[in-house]
């Protein structure tokens, strides 16, 4: 085998075997934090500190695949995380579990700009779509398998023995993709780039004008998507008063449709370019909500739900274009400034769809509609021209 297609399957089965343990848990640590004595607002900030950190890891990561290679970073991001799955099963409080937060984020935000580090090195334009399209499938996967699996657990064991023996099993996983890391990586020849505008701001500086103009359409859809996400279920359940059962139908038909519609994606990224199917992706983020808003009954949401698998099928085209744009020399930081700007600006959107809810329930499914319709439209209107 190769050394770019061995560093590429490397990479393959760290982010299955380390979903697949995380979403044994993940999905659960809300009761997790509860049975630990933590209140709602605990909680609440829980998930403020992840979403924080998800955009503060992101540069520094990217910064340290750059500095030290993309082989150390892979292993030095996935013993940090260990340590933060080792202090989530020990946490004797809730306290704990927050500091555990940090250890783990290092894998889930600061290796993710070194995933499209090591695509861009190791293939050709013509393959990072299909790239991409694998490394989604490989991450969406274990939502559908690893999720139920430690509902069961939990089930027979209780929450806290049933979290801490999935944590147990995560961490195994975890040891058998640091090996494989370790062993099966090899470096690339050239080593650690070590380029002389290392710091964040020349490398913002730096940043082509079309990255920049893609992350601000970006930013702009996953602002209405995150203004709209936390009340969609909230919108199904109580004001169209579907049940729990139906809405977990729903939203499985809605993974299994994003995960048929990867690859396709990433093949006519590849031959046709990537600009058209990212824009029609960015159109389905905007339809989304609106297509839930207006469903008049469960036939209807059927529909709506088929339109948010949709929405991830010009991702892995968005993310092979990200990687066509930036510098070589600086592949894996501006890949982190590009999620870390993206990321950050997302966090208060969820406080607006908040303020919103308390107005009228459809409201954030409206406004979320209409911020990402905006990007949709900036999108095609700054890419003009463009060939992608």
């Amino acid at each position: 085998m190769s050394n770019p297609n061995r560093n590429v399957v490397v990479l393959a089965a760290s982010l299955f075997g380390l979903a697949l343990g995380e979403e044994l848990w993940q999905a659960y640590v809300p009761a997790y934090l509860t049975a630990l004595g933590a209140s709602g607002l605990a909680v609440g900030l829980y998930g403020s500190l992840k979403d924080l950190l998800d955009s503060l890891y992101q540069y520094p990561g990217g910064w340290l695949a750059d500095r030290v290679g993309r082989r150390i970073a892979l292993v030095t991001f996935t013993a940090t995380a260990m340590a933060g799955y080792a202090l989530y099963a020990i946490a004797p409080a809730w306290p704990a579990v927050f500091a555990g937060l940090f250890g783990v984020m290092a894998w889930k935000a600061g290796a993710f700009p070194t995933t499209f580090a090591v695509i861009g090195d190791s293939l050709p334009p013509g393959r990072r779509g299909l790239a991409f399209s694998v490394q989604s499938i490989l991450v969406r996967v274990p939502r559908v398998v690893g999720a139920p699996l430690g509902g069961l657990l939990i089930a027979g064991l209780g929450i806290l023995l049933g979290i801490r023996v999935a944590l147990v099993i995560t961490l195994v996983l975890a040891s058998v993709v640091l090996g494989v890391q370790y062993f099966g990586y090899q470096s690339d020849r050239r080593g650690p780039i070590r380029s002389p505008s290392g710091n964040l701001r020349a490398v913002l500086s730096s940043m082509p004008a079309s990255l920049v103009r893609l992350l601000t359409a970006d930013c702009l859809v996953r602002i209405g998507e995150g203004i709209a996400t936390s009340f969609i279920v909230l919108f199904v359940l109580q004001t169209r008063h579907v049940s729990p059962e139906t809405y977990g139908l729903l939203y499985a038909a809605q993974q299994a449709v994003a995960i048929a519609s990867y690859l396709p994606g990433g093949r006519v990224a590849d031959r046709s370019g990537r600009r058209s199917i990212v824009a029609l992706t960015f159109l389905f983020f905007a339809a989304f909500p609106m297509a839930v808003r207006l469903a008049p009954n469960e036939a209807a949401l059927v529909g709506a739900f088929v339109i948010g698998g949709l929405k991830e099928i010009g991702e892995p085209a968005r993310k092979a274009l990200i990687v066509d744009l930036v510098p070589d020399n600086q592949r894996a930081r501006m890949v982190g400034l590009y999620y870390a700007m993206r990321n950050g600006l997302v966090v208060p959107a969820g406080l607006i769809g908040g303020l919103l809810w308390q107005r009228a329930p459809h409201l954030p499914l409206e406004a979320g509609c209409l911020v990402s319709a905006v990007g949709a439209i900036v999108f095609l209107a700054t890419t003009r021209g463009e060939r992608w």
